[in-house]
């Protein structure tokens, strides 16, 4: 009997309409656990680095991890992962809501799509029945709606569907998947997904998922119960409303966003409006969130509630996460936070990325303010904020006019449009739209989560450190008093050292050393929570989470029945980071796509943040170019890979010359 893992990936080839069960090795689980980890070894065997996102061979993966379907808390995430068309890197965006569990009851860990479809389908997967059906009546419809459609075609309110909107059958670079009141949106799947000829996935289950030691898995359910609840009664005191509960940030329950809408970056991710949050657009926001909102939802198996029914006036009802509340809004300089729920309605439906969207429409208003997009490119388009931003994103979701440029994201469009665009391409990442912020201090830690990540977005990188320094000693010995998440206890020093300004401040504390230290903690954590399918509020994108490294091997023993301690557990995600790294390396990735965007921070710092990079990449065990080593691979089982990397050149003896030098040096 297999636990925790159903032992079956569903293999779909939508050319020549296969399907298949197949089971999986054990020793797969044992290697790279679930989600995430199982996933990037499929892409490294399956998937060469010639092959394109619109490429037949580009898979689109879709998995379960490892604890979704077992009663571990807020185990619900949805790992999509493909060649982004964007990036052309491996892509891993997830979603929560109930579509993974119902896969794993299903009896399925994966389901591992090739090929293309002849015609627009959607794959129905009931238990053992699977079905490849045609999709031609759901053509243009909206990525909700078609969920919908889809339970009452089936007769089935319980069946969990993944669909597409008009953007993702158009191909647009930054559409998204959703799903119930989530989505998988970063890097385009749901491009991927359009390309392939596939507008949903509907999947119903009611088979069992087996635990090894239940007993034991259910006492440290338990623990985690009583832990929550005594987080959610006593919220940390020393950060922002919106980041001091576990699940955080709980952006449909708190209000106060003086710190969103004054921190970050309105527009194209340009100005920063330090007065903005007074007293009356306290009260209006109040208002509108008081009344827009309806009630408030979880994911499967969820504690919290950190996603909102959304019913505003005349707008069909819908569900709402987190950030898309400020998102639209800050991009089109629109203060009254009515317009979030009518635009957001339209953007879920047509399926876009709310992180990326709504740069890229004010990325076009900039270029029409100056010049470089004409009245010919904006014929028709209203001059109200609102009106223009409602017509760039029918335009950007059709690829009609200007909208076929915007569509590819700001990188590729403003290389497109040419005459100077490029300048206002100022806030990507490989190709891909960041937070949009913009600081003052150089961050040596933000530096290296933002340039080194693989997800490259800072969300999926951050979270169990605060964001700065607190200004006072007191508050800093308050908040380590109780912190028994950390890895070890030199991290609280770390913590008490930091200081707003002087020698031990921004730029130069954290040192590369102890950034190093801090940040692949961090990510460590991100890993483990992707591959075990574990909604990062829970664990890696919180302060003092519940889920943490000193009690995940506990939940992974019990499930599975293998014998998990800390170290074991790192090597495991490390194994699965370093091949994640390893793959993307194949593709072309090194040293010189490392770079945060150029006016991330008012005050930069070139020396320290080659020193950065290169203490990171040694801390990684990784070489000058940032390529893991063959010790390091080597360390890790992975022979194979640096063969591999080795025969292509793109490892040299294990070090380049470069590296060599450097480390003499």
């Amino acid at each position: 009997m297999r636990y925790a893992e159903t032992g079956y990936n569903l293999e779909i080839d939508l050319t020549t309409g296969s399907i298949e069960r197949v089971e999986t090795d054990p020793k797969m689980m044992e290697l790279y656990l679930g989600g995430l980890g199982t996933s990037v070894k499929i892409h490294w065997d399956r998937v060469g680095p010639e092959v394109k996102a619109f490429d037949p061979e580009n898979l689109l993966i879709f998995s379960g991890g490892l604890l979704c379907g077992t009663p571990a808390f807020s185990a619900n995430r949805t790992l999509v992962s493909f060649i982004s068309p964007q990036t052309d890197l491996l892509a891993y965006p997830m979603m929560g809501g109930f579509w993974s569990t119902e896969l794993k009851y299903a009896g399925y860990d994966k389901v591992v799509i090739r090929g293309k479809s002849p015609k627009l389908v959607y794959i129905s997967i009931n238990n053992d029945k699977v079905e490849i059906r045609d999709a031609s009546h759901l053509k243009g419809k909206g990525a909700l709606e078609t969920q919908e459609l889809i339970r009452e075609e089936l007769k089935d309110p319980k069946v969990q569907v993944a669909a597409i909107g008009l953007a993702g059958e158009n191909r647009v670079f930054v559409a998204s998947i959703e799903q119930s009141r989530s989505s998988s949106a970063r890097g385009g799947g749901g491009a991927v997904m359009g390309d392939k000829g596939i507008k949903a996935i509907a999947v119903r289950g009611t088979k069992d998922v087996n635990v090894a030691r239940g007993a034991e898995f259910m006492h440290h359910v338990q623990d985690l119960a009583k832990f929550i609840s005594h987080r959610n009664e006593n919220p940390i005191k020393e950060v922002m409303p919106i980041m001091s509960g576990v699940g955080s940030p709980q952006m449909m329950k708190h209000i106060d966003e003086k710190w969103h809408t004054e921190s970050f970056a309105w527009g194209n991710a340009r100005v920063r409006r330090k007065d903005f949050w007074t007293e009356e657009i306290d009260k209006s926001w109040t208002k509108s969130q008081t009344n827009a909102i309806k009630r408030f939802i979880s994911c499967f198996n969820c504690p919290q509630q950190c996603g909102a029914l959304i019913c505003h006036e005349d707008v069909p009802p819908y569900m709402m996460k987190c950030f898309s509340k400020l998102t639209y809004a800050m991009a089109a300089f629109v203060d009254d936070l009515d317009f979030t729920w009518r635009i957001c309605k339209k953007a879920f439906e047509y399926g876009l990325d709310s992180f990326s969207t709504p740069q890229i429409l004010a990325f076009a208003v900039e270029l029409y303010e100056a010049g470089i997009l004409t009245d010919a490119d904006f014929e028709g388009c209203p001059t109200d904020k609102e009106g223009r931003f409602f017509w760039l994103l029918d335009r950007l979701s059709r690829r009609e006019g200007i909208g076929d440029y915007l569509a590819d994201g700001t990188y590729w469009a403003a290389r497109r449009i040419g005459k100077g665009a490029e300048a206002f391409d100022h806030n990507t990442t490989k190709k891909h739209e960041q937070m949009n912020i913009k600081l003052g201090m150089f961050d040596p830690l933000y530096f290296l989560m933002f340039a080194t990540n693989e997800k490259i977005s800072i969300t999926q990188i951050e979270g169990n450190w605060p964001q700065a320094p607190f200004p006072s000693k007191e508050a800093r010995e308050s908040f380590v008093a109780d912190w028994p998440q950390l890895p070890n206890e030199k991290f609280k020093k770390y913590f008490l050292d930091w200081e707003p300004r002087g020698e031990f401040a921004n730029p130069y504390y954290p040192t590369p050393e102890i950034a190093s230290e801090i940040v692949d903690w961090m990510e460590t954590l991100h890993n483990i929570d992707d591959a075990l399918g574990l909604c990062a509020g829970m664990g890696s994108f919180c302060f003092k989470p519940a889920y943490h490294i000193h009690n995940y091997p506990k939940f992974i023993s019990a499930a599975t029945g293998m014998d998990m301690d800390e170290e074991s557990l790192k090597k495991i995600v490390n194994r699965s980071r370093n091949l994640h790294r390893a793959f993307n390396n194949r593709r072309g990735m090194s040293r010189a796509d490392e770079k945060p965007p150029q006016d991330h921070w008012k005050h930069r710092f070139p020396e320290l943040e080659e020193k950065l990079l290169t203490t990171y990449y040694q801390f990684k065990g990784w070489n000058y170019d940032g390529i893991p080593t063959r010790e390091r691979l080597h360390e890790l089982d992975l022979d194979d890979v640096a063969d591999d990397l080795e025969q292509r050149g793109i490892l040299k003896g294990g070090q380049d010359e470069k590296d060599d030098q450097n480390n003499q040096g």
